[in-house]
């Protein structure tokens, strides 16, 4: 989804580059809404209450893949689970997350720079969309690169190879996210990841992942892009 540019003065260093970022864990802390889904969801399928390490491996992946290799969700179970995620998010847990500390402040001080910013995520992009939006997030992005709700897209190579193609002209893209997942999507296209260290990633999943460089708070990423 292309969005209506924000009109601001390039400064040297950071003019013309492309950066995209992840959403759930890297913009916003979305464990709340979406440990409640996954309980939902569960009850729903009739599988036992997930455990904190289940509940932390869904924040992050795509849906199906959630499902499947963290819940353990049988095959045939995963399109009914995930029918019973999108009911009980769309009805208000998509909404139950709040902005990192430090985002706001990133995204414009990158903008002020010239830099051009697109979301590459893998929740369905209408959620995204939504999700920005209501953080107050979504005019500091170009675009928002989203899974699609049949399934056809929802890995982070698939999002970041639509946020590549929409901008051409992005200098020296990079990715920032939170899970090892976003290093290797970005990998996938010859594209650094700097790590999102204010996540839920376990202590070393970035950098074991290859993450370019891992930046403990937002503050840090406008550092980190100098060096990548």
């Amino acid at each position: 989804m292309k969005i209506e540019a924000v009109d601001r003065g390039p400064h040297q260093g950071l003019a013309r580059r492309l950066v995209l970022f992840d959403l759930d864990g890297t913009l916003v802390d979305s464990t709340p809404g979406i440990w409640s889904w996954v309980r939902a969801a569960a009850a729903e399928l009739g599988l036992p209450e997930p455990t904190p390490e289940q509940l932390r491996g869904m924040v992050g992946p795509p849906l199906q893949d959630g499902f499947a290799l963290v819940l353990g969700v049988p095959v045939d179970d995963v399109p009914r689970a995930v029918a019973a995620h999108r009911a009980h998010y769309a009805a208000g847990a998509l909404l139950d997350a709040t902005v990192h500390a430090g985002v706001p402040a990133l995204l414009a001080d990158l903008l002020d720079a010239g830099a051009t910013l697109a979301v590459a995520t893998s929740k369905p992009e209408p959620f995204a969309v939504r999700l920005l939006a209501h953080a107050g997030l979504l005019p500091f992005f170009a675009s928002v690169h989203g899974a699609t709700f049949d399934g056809t897209v929802r890995h982070k190579d698939q999002v970041v190879a639509a946020a590549l193609a929409a901008h051409p002209d992005g200098e020296r893209p990079v990715l920032v996210g939170d899970r090892a997942h976003d290093v290797l999507g970005a990998a996938a296209h010859g594209l650094p990841c700097i790590g999102a260290g204010w996540g839920p990633a376990p202590p070393g999943e970035l950098a074991d992942a290859g993450a370019a460089v891992v930046a403990a708070t937002p503050a840090e990423v406008r550092t980190a892009l100098v060096r990548v």
